[in-house]
């Protein structure tokens, strides 16, 4: 069985140990819902919708369907233990999942298996894909933050992608408000995550992600900022991309 530290140790461009490890300690824990993991739960839906519809606009499907996206390929990279995985495989997508951590794709497998769903779960990096395999719909979702070289990782993401293809990209802003915000609210007074889950200097501004991506042909087509409100207890889509954010990429 391939073990993390064999990912760790390996050399493409995006991989970081750290992060690698730090992720695959919190495997168990990705599919409770009140646990650890809970703030991604409740921001998965918005992930989910925004990804869905940007896909039936882009491929004129109807977003209502419930087999909205059958016959698409996608591809979630750093898929973690399956949490946008399970739902897009529902939606009649056919999903492959990676992630460089053994130990969540094993936890994506064995929850896979209990719902009867059938996902192309792989232990592997965006660098070590076939070159020759092409994607309708390319995910880095809450990913980029995490790896070494930006630049190169999306290079290799945009590789991935049909002519025509999409990409949906989602991280958080570099400033003041994400620092108090992502990361002394979120890991050490509200502790929503693990202290030491976020390193502020990673932090991606949407105008370097713009550049990044424009260096790999593509552009952004849509973008909105992710909001919560304490009160409701609620994330939604917002114009603030001051904190978190998601982008759909193109061909230009």
């Amino acid at each position: 069985m391939t073990t993390d530290s064999t990912f760790a140790d390996a050399s493409a461009a995006s991989v970081d140990a750290a992060e690698i490890e730090k992720f695959s300690k919190l495997s168990e824990q990705w599919w409770d819902s009140r646990g650890k993991m809970a703030p991604l739960h409740k921001i998965n839906p918005l992930r989910l919708s925004f990804i869905r519809d940007a896909a039936c606009r882009k491929f004129n499907r109807n977003a209502r369907s419930l087999n909205c996206l059958d016959g698409l390929r996608l591809l979630d990279i750093g898929c973690g233990a399956g949490l946008l995985c399970e739902p897009f495989t529902r939606l009649g997508a056919d999903v492959t999942g990676i992630d460089p951590s053994a130990t969540n794709i094993a936890a994506a497998k064995l929850h896979a298996e209990k719902g009867a769903l059938s996902i192309d779960y792989r232990c592997t990096t965006v660098e070590e894909l076939d070159p020759n395999e092409r994607f309708d719909i390319v995910l880095a979702m809450e990913v980029v933050e995490h790896v070494v070289d930006v630049g190169a990782f999306l290079e290799r993401c945009a590789a991935k992608m049909k002519p025509g293809g999409l990409m949906v990209v989602s991280t958080l802003n570099r400033n003041w408000r994400s620092f108090a915000l992502g990361i002394v609210a979120a890991e050490y007074v509200l502790r929503w995550l693990p202290r030491g889950t976020h390193q502020w200097e990673k932090f991606v501004t949407p105008d370097e992600l713009a550049q990044h991506l424009e260096r790999s042909k593509l552009g952004i087509t849509e973008q909105a900022g992710v909001s919560y409100n304490p009160i409701a207890d609620r994330w939604s889509i917002s114009s603030d991309m001051g904190v978190n954010y998601m982008v759909v990429a193109e061909e230009v």
